[in-house]
């Protein structure tokens, strides 16, 4: 690792001019590729203290052995260059785009005497006309056949047609009225290429012209009474507009744009690509990256642009481009889109109508494709076996951590107090085996002390359940495990590995969550690895909860979210993955998930919380009951009123439980009386329902504005 101090140039050395530099590594490898408006002052922010520097970039400029540039006169050459470099050398610290698979094009080869269509994929070739690209290709074969009946182009290999010369006999197609024939002569040169010509004016949108045309021939043909040739022109006026349904129009006034979406997290982004001609989607893309530099939405961009119109030129650069973000700057790359062109591009993000519209659904695929690619990535089991090797590299553990657990603390201004339990065994989730908590032990907003009560009892219970199954002989709690059996720290079913952590919880545990007797699962199995969220003060609760119970063979770790760093017990300096690592990915992923469990959790609770009434505080009255009493009295407002004589006709209600609902409502407070704020009018409205049935909306007074607090 090298310090970049020691290659570092000397500030008067680089020029104060636009230019492509590039850092190389000991090996003369060129691992990065940047532009800059200003030379000096770019390469300067990467030889400052390295605790300044995101840990992305710090990476690279410790890796890196030296620095050199070269000058260009303008920010658009530097562009130019930039995509050069980036295409030759294939630096590691790029931002590079992969397709996630080879997109299929319909092309016609016009530079051939008799042009043929065909689909191809890989790279573009001279001579052909591309139309797409497509999601699959049978896709593109069942437009092909929709159009060969009105524009009979060859499609045949080079090795059929050649044999149909020779012989004198076209293939089926030729006899099917699906092919012109002109490896027979049925068709001149000139007239093919003709046909081919109008098969391409077709597909690139121009349509309208040409059916006009047709239903003109159509008319003429039917007032001459040639109701044959009439009825072969209707038939091929519906084939084309079957093949123009097959793209509906999306944008009017027949608009040439493409569209490029974003989705990304910290260390993958996900760009989707819609290709618009003629106002319809003719086409459609994706790529993935590896976020190996800290780049922005912006960046992220201006790179999709690089690669997508690098090697393009003409039509095939849309007169409008439209982003979710604009590269920084942005007239360098529209004047470079405009050179690829030879004519104006609008590069803009879309404000509103069609094309915000279309927009969102290409956001929307982007998004579908980063999680499809996350869900591949995770499923993949060699992935997973060196992600678990790297983390046992990492923090020093003798083995592998095949069962990871992972908690997060969550809570909305100190209120709703919950933690989360998520478990990944040989990486993958394990859902079966989550669990959840309400932390009991104080009130109030501490992350530190309620990650310690989380750990404490999610492994006093391992500790108890190894005692019940006899895998200690003297029978006895470990050294420090405390005197108090299971639930003497106020958490009977959680401690059991419910997802409740009361008795009597309307909430129910999942089948999938108990033994064969009915019973929740314990907490039988200690994991490898804790994961906490958190830095260095949840990292040392942990561990104390762990020494405090006499446990020494599991490992704690914490991620924190603001750099991703990771943090062991007792280090001052968190241990900093690459940005590639497959350690680092799964460790997020747990994270990621433990998160998204107790947030959830902790919505929950507050929801019921919200719309808690009354009647929840009968002891014994169900859901079933509840929602008969209010569908019999209208409101609870009109059964707090009523006797104990008339809360008895509700079947079900005995006198003692008519009793106990009248103690109940009478020492409830009721409601505060709604107030019209324009004049002071007191609104005797009925109560509304707050039993949290479906016959009525919650209440929603009193309820904390959620953009006052944050979820955590």
């Amino acid at each position: 690792m090298a310090d970049p101090s020691s290659y570092r140039p000397r500030p008067g050395d680089i020029p104060d001019s636009p230019g492509v530099y590039r850092f190389r590594d000991e090996h003369r490898r060129v691992i990065y590729v940047g532009k800059a408006k200003s030379l000096r002052q770019r390469l300067a922010n990467y030889f400052q203290d390295l605790a300044n520097l995101h840990p992305r970039t710090r990476t690279m400029v410790t890796t890196a052995a030296s620095v050199e540039w070269t000058v260009v006169s303008t920010e658009v050459e530097a562009l130019q260059l930039e995509y050069s470099w980036i295409k030759e050398y294939d630096p590691r610290f790029n931002v590079k785009y992969r397709d996630d698979k080879s997109y299929p094009y319909l092309a016609v080869t016009m530079s051939e005497q008799f042009p043929r269509v065909q689909v191809m994929r890989g790279h573009k070739k001279k001579g052909v006309r591309y139309f797409g690209p497509y999601a699959h290709a049978w896709a593109i074969r069942d437009t092909v056949d929709l159009l060969l009946r009105v524009f009979p182009v060859r499609t045949c290999s080079a090795g059929v047609f050649k044999n149909a010369a020779r012989t004198g006999r076209p293939c089926l197609l030729g006899y099917i009225g699906k092919c012109s024939a002109p490896c027979v002569g049925r068709i001149t040169p000139e007239d093919h290429q003709e046909l081919a010509e109008e098969f391409c004016d077709f597909m690139a949108g121009r349509t309208g012209t040409y059916l006009r045309r047709l239903e003109k021939q159509m008319t003429e043909a039917a007032e001459e009474m040639e109701y044959e040739r009439a009825a072969r022109l209707r038939d091929d006026i519906e084939a084309l507009k079957k093949a123009m349904e097959k793209n509906a129009v999306v944008l009017a006034d027949a608009t040439d744009a493409d569209l490029i979406a974003v989705a990304e997290d910290e260390l993958e982004a996900a760009v989707q690509i819609f290709h618009v001609r003629g106002g319809r989607v003719r086409g459609q893309r994706g790529w993935v990256t590896d976020k190996v530099e800290e780049v922005t939405t912006g960046a992220l961009v201006e790179h999709a642009l690089q690669q997508l119109y690098g090697e393009e030129s003409g039509d095939a650069v849309p007169k409008e481009v439209l982003v979710p973000a604009l590269p920084e700057p942005v007239e360098p790359v529209q004047e470079w889109l405009t050179g690829r062109r030879g004519a104006n591009v609008s590069l803009r993000i879309p404000q509103r109508g069609d094309k915000k519209a279309l927009m969102e659904t290409v956001q929307r695929n982007a998004q579908q494709a980063l999680a499809l690619h996350k869900t591949k990535r995770a499923s993949d089991l060699t992935t997973r076996s060196r992600a678990l090797e790297e983390i046992a590299e990492a923090l020093d553990l003798d083995s592998a951590p095949l069962r990871i657990e992972c908690y997060d603390i969550s809570h909305l201004q100190g209120e709703d107090v919950v933690a989360s339990m998520v478990v990944f065994e040989d990486g993958l989730q394990r859902k079966s085996e989550y669990r959840r908590f309400q932390i009991k032990g104080f009130a109030g907003q501490d992350d530190v002390r309620s990650m310690h009560e989380v750990i404490t009892r999610r492994f006093k219970r391992y500790l108890a359940e190894k005692e019940r199954t006899g895998e200690w002989a003297d029978g006895s709690l470990a050294e420090g495990s405390g005197t108090g059996g299971p639930g003497t720290d106020g958490s009977p079913a959680d401690g059991d590995g419910a997802l409740t952590d009361s008795p009597g919880s309307d909430s129910l545990v999942s089948d999938s969550l108990k033994d064969d007797d009915g019973r929740p699962k314990k907490f039988a199995y200690p994991p490898q690895l804790v994961v906490v969220d958190g830095g260095q003060p949840q990292v040392a609760a942990a561990r104390r909860a762990l020494d405090e119970l006499g446990i020494d063979d599991i490992a704690v770790c914490g991620l924190a979210k603001r750099l991703e760093e990771v943090w062991v017990p007792g280090e001052d300096d968190p241990v900093v993955l690459p940005r590639t690592s497959e350690g680092l990915y799964l460790l997020q992923r747990v994270r990621d998930e433990a998160h998204r469990f107790a947030i959830t959790y902790q919505r929950t609770k507050r929801t019921k919380r919200f719309r808690a009434g009354p009647l929840d505080d009968v002891p014994g009255l169900g859901e079933t009951r509840k929602q008969a009493l209010i569908k019999h009295f209208g409101s609870v407002k009109k059964l707090r009123s009523a006797t104990i004589e008339q809360i008895q006709e509700v079947p079900g209600i005995g006198r003692k439980t008519a009793e106990t609902i009248a103690v109940a409502l009478a020492q409830a407070a009721p409601a505060a009386p709604a107030v019209n704020t324009a004049t002071g009018e007191i609104i005797e409205d009925e109560e509304p329902d707050t039993t949290g049935g479906s016959s009525g909306e919650p209440v929603t007074a009193g309820v904390p504005d959620e953009r006052r607090g944050q979820e955590t």
